[in-house]
C-alpha cells in the first residue's frame, strides 16, 4: 500500500512510522528485528529503510604501499524490505540515492523492489563521500535527486534505460526530502522550495523532512511550501536528542540549529542518561504539538534504536 493511500485511510489522525538504519555488514538480521519489534505496538503502517553508499578505505600491503578500496558497510537495503514486509506485514520504504550508482544500477534495484511487492521509495541525492569535499556522481550516474526521480517516474511509465525493453510499468510512490532550515548547498529557503516544488511537479507524492528541534521552523517550511503549490503531504521527521555531543555533531552534520533551551536543559546534565532523558521529553511535546496541529504522520529517525522512541510513541498513541 502506498504511503499516501495510509494517509488518506487515517483521515486526519495522525500516524507513526520510523527509519531504520541497515545493519553493519556481518550483523544478522535480528538486529534489525531487534530495533523494531519493541516499536510494533504502535501498529507503523509503514518503516523506512535507509541506504549508505560506498566508503573507501585503504589496505596496507607488504610493501608497504596503499590501496584504495571500496566498501559498503551497511548493505542489503532490498533484502531489508523484503524481510520486514514478510515478518510484519507493513509496507517497506527503502530509500534511493544517487551517490554509488549508475542509471542501469538503479533501474535494476528498482526492478527487484518492483518483484517484491515494494511500492513506495524515498528519493535522495545522498551524501558525498566522507573523503571528498563535495558530490561527485558516478559516471552514468546522476548528479540531483531530481533527476534520480525522473527516472522513477519514467519506469513507472515504461521507459527503460535500453529503448529496446518492452517492459512493464511500475507504480511507485515516491517520497523526497524537505529542508525547514533549507538544505545546506541552497542559496536561500525560497530557493530550496523552488527545487522541491520541481519534484513535485514531476510527480513525487509526499515530503519527509529533516529533522528539527523547532517547530515554528516547520509551520513555516510547511507555510511557504503551500504558498509555492506545493499540496502534497509534508510528514515532520523527529530525533531525540542521546548524547552531549550530539549538540554539536548534528548540526555540523546536518546543518540544523538546536533551540537555546535545549542546548541549556542538555548542558546541565551529568550524564548521557539524563540527557536521554531531556531528549526524550522535549521530542514528546515537539510531537504533541504537531499531532495537534493535525500532522499527517510522525517519522522518527531511531539510528535503530528503540528505546527512547518507544518512551516517546507511548505518550501519544
Amino acid at each position: 500500500m502506498k504511503v499516501v493511500d495510509h494517509i488518506k485511510s487515517a483521515k486526519g489522525k495522525t500516524l507513526f512510522s520510523f527509519e531504520i538504519l541497515p545493519p553493519v555488514k556481518g550483523q544478522s538480521i535480528q538486529s534489525i528485528f531487534d530495533a523494531i519489534d519493541p516499536l510494533m505496538e504502535f501498529k507503523p503502517p509503514f518503516i523506512d529503510v535507509t541506504y549508505h553508499r560506498e566508503e573507501y578505505v585503504y589496505k596496507k600491503h607488504p610493501n608497504g604501499l596503499l590501496e584504495k578500496v571500496s566498501t559498503r558497510k551497511r548493505p542489503g537495503t532490498v533484502g531489508i524490505c523484503s524481510a520486514i514486509m514478510n515478518k510484519y506485514q507493513v509496507d517497506a520504504v527503502p530509500h534511493i540515492i544517487c551517490g554509488g550508482f549508475t542509471k542501469e544500477e538503479t533501474e535494476n534495484a528498482l526492478i527487484d523492489l518492483d518483484f517484491l511487492g515494494v511500492d513506495n521509495v524515498l528519493v535522495l541525492r545522498g551524501d558525498a563521500i566522507k573523503t571528498e569535499g563535495s558530490f561527485v556522481p558516478e559516471p552514468d550516474g546522476h548528479n540531483y535527486a531530481v533527476d534520480l526521480l525522473q527516472q522513477v517516474m519514467g519506469l513507472n511509465q515504461g521507459a527503460y534505460i535500453h529503448e529496446e525493453v518492452q517492459g512493464s510499468k511500475t507504480n511507485f510512490c515516491a517520497g523526497v526530502a524537505g529542508y525547514p532550515e533549507k538544505h545546506f548547498e541552497a542559496p536561500n529557503l525560497n530557493a530550496d522550495i523552488r527545487f522541491l516544488k520541481q519534484k513535485i511537479d514531476l510527480g513525487a507524492e509526499y515530503i519527509v523532512t529533516q529533522m528539527f528541534f523547532d517547530n515554528s521552523r516547520y509551520f513555516e517550511f510547511v507555510d511557504k511550501c503551500r504558498d509555492a503549490g506545493i499540496t502534497v503531504p509534508i510528514i515532520p521527521g523527529l530525533k531525540p536528542l542521546a548524547t552531549k555531543r550530539q549538540t554539536t555533531v548534528l548540526p555540523s552534520i546536518f546543518h540544523v540549529d538546536l533551540p537555546e533551551d535545549l542546548v541549556n536543559g542538555v548542558e546541565k546534565c551529568k550524564d548521557n542518561a539524563q540527557v536521554r532523558e531531556v531528549g526524550v521529553e522535549w521530542c514528546i511535546q515537539q510531537s504533541k504539538e504537531l499531532q495537534e496541529k493535525g500532522v499527517p504522520c510522525l517519522h522518527y529517525y531511531t539510528m535503530s534504536k528503540s528505546a527512547s522512541i518507544k518512551k516517546i510513541a507511548s505518550a501519544l498513541f
